[in-house]
C-alpha cells in the first residue's frame, strides 16, 4: 500500500511521513497486521527527474531499492528542477504532468505489503538554473530542508535538454557531501537518421556553395584554381549532399531568401553600431548606469535556422546575450534598460522573420505587442 503525496510547490511542508533522521516508528499496514513488525528508519531519498528514455526504469529501481535494498527508505522525493522561471500554471503544466506520471509509476511498482511515502515537487521556479553548481545548490537546499542524505540520479537526467549534465553534476554533489548513486538501468541506443532523401537540387546547391567558397578563399581565378575548385566541390558535394541539407531545394524561395538576407545584413550592422555607441556611453558615464536583468520571451520564429539566426543576432548586438534557447523560448541577459526595451519591441525578431518568411511575416507583432513583458528578473 503506497502513501502518495503530490506537492508541486517545493515550500509545501505539510506532514507526510516526515520523520527526523534516525527516528523509528512501526508502520500500521498489511505487513503489521500479518504479525510482522516493520520498522522504518526515517531515511529519505531524493530523485531528480526530467523527461528521458530511462526515467521509467529509474523510478522502478528507486522504489525497489527503497523497500528491498540494503538502505531502506521511508520516503522518496521525486523533484523536477525548473529549467526556466515559472510564471504561471500554464508554464508549469508539463512539469506537473511528468511528476504525476512518476507518482503513478511509483504506485504501480509498490507491492500490497509495501509502505512508502512518495512525494513530488517542482523546485527552482524562482531561480535561474544554468551550471551544474546551480543545480547542486538547489538540491542541497532541498535535502537540508527535508532531511535527505542520498540522491539517486537517472543516467540520462538532462533537465535542460542540451549539454549532458550528469558527469559534472554527480561530482559536484559528491563534493558537497551528499551520497550519490546513478541508477544502474539499461540505456537504449538512440540512432538518429543521418542519411536523408535528397535530389539533384541539393547536390547542385552544395557543389555551388563549395565551389564559391573555394574560389573566395583562394583569391584567384586562374585555370588551375578553377579546375581544382571544381574537383574539390564535386568531392564535397558527393560525400555530404545526403547529410548536410534538411530539405528539398526550391530555387525561387532560396534566391528570395538570399536577397532578403542581403537587405538584413546592413540592418544588423546598423543595430550593432548603435548598440556599441549606447554601451560606450554607459561605460564612460561616471555613474555607470547599467541595469542588468534576465528576460524570457517566446519568439515568433519556427525553424531551426531562423531561431539560430535570431539568437546569434541578439548575441552580436552589444548589451544583449542569448543565454539559453529551447525551441522558440529565449532567455536573454540584457545589460541596460534601453537594450531590454529594444529587444522586447521586436525589431530584430521582425527582421529575421522578414528574411525567412517574407514581408507579411515582418508585420506581425513583437514580444511586447503579444503581451510578453519578458518576465524580467535581476
Amino acid at each position: 500500500m503506497a502513501l502518495i503525496r503530490s506537492s508541486h510547490e517545493a515550500n509545501d511542508n505539510s506532514d507526510c511521513c516526515q520523520l527526523p533522521n534516525g527516528c523509528r516508528r512501526p508502520i500500521d499496514g498489511p505487513a503489521a497486521r500479518d504479525g510482522r513488525r516493520v520498522i522504518v528508519t526515517g531515511e529519505r531519498l531524493l530523485v531528480p527527474v526530467s523527461d528521458s528514455q530511462t526515467l521509467r526504469q529509474t523510478v522502478a529501481y528507486a522504489v525497489r531499492d527503497a523497500v528491498e535494498g540494503e538502505d531502506r527508505y521511508d520516503a522518496i522525493h521525486f523533484v523536477y528542477p525548473a529549467t526556466r522561471r515559472v510564471t504561471g500554471a500554464a508554464s508549469a503544466e508539463p512539469a506537473q504532468e511528468l511528476l504525476e506520471r512518476v507518482a503513478v509509476w511509483a504506485d504501480e511498482d509498490l507491492g500490497d505489503d509495501d509502505e512508502l511515502a512518495v512525494e513530488t515537487a517542482l523546485i527552482g521556479t524562482d531561480v535561474y538554473l544554468f551550471s551544474p553548481g546551480d543545480y547542486v545548490e538547489l538540491f542541497d537546499e532541498y535535502t537540508t530542508e527535508h532531511g535527505i542524505d542520498s540522491v539517486l540520479l537517472d543516467p540520462e537526467f538532462d533537465p535542460g535538454g542540451g549539454t549532458p549534465l550528469l558527469p559534472s553534476l554527480e561530482s559536484e554533489l559528491r563534493r558537497s557531501g551528499i551520497t550519490v548513486e546513478v541508477a544502474p538501468v539499461e540505456r537504449g541506443t538512440r540512432r538518429a537518421r543521418l542519411v536523408r532523401r535528397t535530389g539533384l537540387g541539393q547536390f547542385v546547391l552544395l557543389a555551388g556553395l563549395s565551389y564559391g567558397f573555394y574560389l573566395l578563399v583562394g583569391g584567384s581565378l586562374s585555370t588551375f584554381d578553377l579546375v581544382t575548385g571544381a574537383i574539390s566541390a564535386g568531392i564535397v558535394a558527393t560525400v555530404l549532399w545526403r547529410v548536410s541539407l534538411t530539405g528539398p531545394v526550391q530555387p525561387g524561395r532560396l534566391f528570395a531568401r538570399v536577397g532578403r538576407m542581403l537587405l538584413f545584413t546592413p540592418y544588423l550592422l546598423k543595430e550593432i553600431v548603435v548598440a556599441n555607441l549606447d554601451i560606450a556611453y554607459v561605460v564612460l558615464h561616471p555613474s555607470l548606469p547599467i541595469d542588468p536583468k534576465m528576460v524570457e520571451f517566446d519568439a515568433a520564429v519556427w525553424s531551426e535556422l531562423s531561431v539560430t539566426t535570431l539568437a546569434n543576432s541578439i548575441t552580436l548586438t552589444p548589451g544583449t546575450l542569448s543565454v539559453d534557447v529551447t525551441r522558440q523560448h529565449f532567455t536573454v541577459h540584457t545589460l541596460t534598460e534601453g537594450a531590454r526595451e529594444d529587444l522586447l519591441d521586436g525589431g530584430l525578431e521582425r527582421a529575421v522573420r522578414f528574411v525567412f518568411y517574407g514581408r507579411s511575416a515582418a508585420r506581425a507583432p513583437g514580444p511586447r505587442e503579444r503581451g510578453d513583458d519578458g518576465g524580467e528578473e535581476s
